[in-house]
């Protein structure tokens, strides 16, 4: 008996209470089967692949190719999170001057306490 190939339009519910839409398919990644989620283009977003672990996943929900992309529209998933320390210390850097502290880190303080001051 022939395995069915999985390939559908859904909408993931994910661990940590998020979600993403797009086409879906399984995806073998170095011994590993994934979910491939291709994410289509938005409004606002390029087209992108996300790589789920099972792990990972909460729910699959499957839709049709409209309710997807509506869903797809609605939730704007990023490809990746962008984090930039100089943004991040400059952002520090002003909040410390508005609040009358001073732009410099005040001495003793180790580096690894910034992550309190966010």
């Amino acid at each position: 008996m022939q395995q069915e190939k999985f390939d559908l339009w859904c909408v993931v519910e994910l661990f940590g209470h998020s979600k993403i839409a797009g086409r879906c398919t399984e995806q073998n990644v170095a011994g590993t089967n994934m979910l491939r989620v291709d994410v289509p283009e938005t409004a606002t977003q390029p087209p992108f692949t996300r790589l789920l672990g099972s792990s990972a996943i909460y729910a699959i929900n499957p839709v049709d190719e409209v309710t997807a992309r509506a869903y797809a529209e609605r939730l704007q998933s990023k490809p990746i999170e962008s984090w930039d320390v100089k943004s991040m210390l400059e952002k520090n850097t002003q909040m410390r001057l508005s609040l009358g502290m001073g732009a410099e880190v005040p001495v003793g303080r180790d580096t690894d306490d910034f992550d309190n001051d966010f």
